[in-house]
């Protein structure tokens, strides 16, 4: 019988004994495994390999909309959340309360690195290229949205602003009376000064 009338002969490969074949290069576990292979001639020993579909239309950021649901593929898992392509050259995040229905300590407990996930857009920032994703696709992508900011500044970073313009002013004023603060101070200007030099 020739080798390739071998390859994939299951019932002769089986009768075949690797003590038979083996001698001083090749002992028996290694025979056996080669046997092994020449059954399933074409089996790839590697998990299969799974990609995720991304939705039609949906090649940029601006094409997102707030409640579609896409897939994706973690790219990358950190400890406050992981990173999901969803076909828009950006990545969008999934926060870390937004994995699961219950607390959940650390992210890689619930996906890993290439991954292939359903996610919910809940945000989608386009002047600064973010991206909100949930896996809790029951939320109700309003609960998660959060107000737009605006360029105008808040009221209460505006009043800390007042306080401390209103401070500089009071301690101008607590200064007149103090030596020129260019001068310089502390014990080895004091000595140095007291030696002669700086005067």
């Amino acid at each position: 019988m020739t080798l390739a009338e071998l390859i994939g002969n299951e019932r002769s490969l089986r009768s075949l004994k690797p003590a038979d074949f083996a001698d001083d290069r090749f002992g028996i576990p290694t025979v056996t495994d080669i046997l092994g292979e020449l059954e399933k001639p074409g089996r790839d020993p590697r998990p299969a390999f799974t990609t995720a579909t991304f939705a039609a239309g949906v090649e940029k950021v601006s094409d997102l909309k707030v409640g579609m649901v896409l897939e994706g593929v973690v790219t990358n898992v950190a400890a406050f959340g992981a990173f999901v392509d969803v076909g828009v050259h950006q990545d969008g995040l999934v926060h870390v309360s937004a994995m699961a229905d219950r607390y959940v300590s650390d992210p890689h407990e619930v996906v890993k690195s290439g991954q292939v996930v359903r996610v919910k857009v809940t945000d989608v920032d386009i002047p600064r290229q973010r991206i909100g994703l949930s896996l809790r696709l029951n939320d109700d992508a309003q609960q998660d949205k959060r107000p737009e900011r605006t360029s105008a500044p808040r009221r209460d970073e505006r009043n800390r602003d007042d306080r401390n313009q209103d401070r500089r002013k009071q301690n101008r004023g607590k200064n007149s009376g103090r030596r020129d603060e260019s001068r310089p101070t502390g014990s080895m200007a004091d000595a140095l000064r007291n030696a002669g030099f700086g005067r």
